[in-house]
């Protein structure tokens, strides 16, 4: 159980999944060109999660 009461982006997605985890203290990105161009301005890794429920 998240503290957190402000939402990360991932409340403005549609995946029961990704909705879970729409108050947790991480800067989450969905899959999207946005999270890897961002990957790419700052030479960082992307950190891939499948999923778990």
């Amino acid at each position: 159980m998240s503290t957190n009461n402000k939402p990360n982006r991932l409340a403005k997605e549609k995946s029961p999944y990704l909705l879970q985890h729409a108050y947790n203290p991480v800067d989450w990105y969905a899959w999207s060109e946005e999270a890897f161009e961002k990957a790419k301005q700052e030479n960082k890794p992307v950190f891939l999660s499948i999923g778990y429920s």
